[in-house]
């Protein structure tokens, strides 16, 4: 009797991980679509990490493609729990979004609502929080992400600093 086998989280990275790099880092101009294409998020595309207060932290973006891009967050923190967001940003008539799915669950859109040589912001001022994502790349080379909104009249926000890593090498 066939059984359905599932994808881990797990499973997936390392299939992210073994792309050829053309496809994980990113062939700007692939994605014919109308307005802002996402070509011009192409330096979103590839493998980052960072630690932060000893939780480790990854998060993989496939390179645009069929008006597409498809992200994957990974938290692992000290105590050994950990947390997954599936995530992805379409282009459609519409504009670009960004769809984010924190423990596989239905997804929350974002509406992108700026966008600046190497910075991105999405935004849902119906969501309790976030309501701003934003993710710029530093010229450091870094990937920041910041999340931000209004809690209980108050801003709330958090942030995030990654390295690009080479996902072929062990």
């Amino acid at each position: 009797m066939y059984q359905r086998k599932t994808l881990s989280a797990s499973a997936a990275l390392v299939c992210i991980c073994l792309l050829p790099l053309g496809i994980c880092f990113g062939q700007p101009g692939k994605t014919a679509t109308t307005g802002v294409g996402l070509d011009t998020l192409a330096w979103l595309a590839g493998a980052w990490t960072g630690v932060s207060e000893g939780t480790k932290m990854e998060e993989f973006w496939l390179a645009p493609d069929g008006n597409l891009m498809v992200g994957l967050h990974r938290d692992v923190f000290v105590s050994g729990e950990s947390f997954f967001e599936y995530l992805r940003i379409e282009s459609t008539a519409d504009g670009v979004t960004f769809l984010a799915s924190p423990t596989g669950r239905p997804p929350t859109a974002f509406k992108m609502v700026a966008l600046q040589d190497r910075q991105v912001v999405f935004a849902n001022k119906q969501h309790d929080f976030p309501q701003r994502i934003i993710y710029r790349l530093g010229s450091e080379g870094h990937l920041h992400a910041r999340i931000e909104g209004i809690v209980d009249g108050k801003l709330k926000s958090r942030e995030w600093q990654w390295q690009r890593i080479d996902c072929t090498e062990k």
